[in-house]
């Protein structure tokens, strides 16, 4: 238990900063989710604009520091690779 002020400060930011960046990462997974249940169902275009959509969202947590730069880049390539396949 804390028992100086900073350091209940410190444990009252951790606790809210835990809780956006899940919330944050419970978004990016969704929005990843869509576009693999398009590229599941061979829905091309569906699955290009929920890709638009989910790199922005990526981005986003990148530049908030939730996720790595390579991580975001692998990610977004290797969905891209796969809507570039459907026919």
């Amino acid at each position: 238990m804390a028992h100086h002020s900073a350091a209940k400060k410190s444990l009252r930011q951790v606790v809210k900063r835990t809780s956006l960046n899940t919330h944050r990462k419970s978004r990016v997974r969704s929005f990843l989710k869509n576009v693999h249940l398009a590229i599941e169902g061979g829905k091309k275009e569906e699955a290009k604009t929920s890709l638009r959509t989910a790199e922005s969202e990526m981005s986003k947590a990148k530049k908030r520091g939730i996720y790595k730069k390579n991580t975001v880049s692998r990610i977004i390539s290797r969905l891209s690779k796969k809507i570039k396949t459907l026919t």
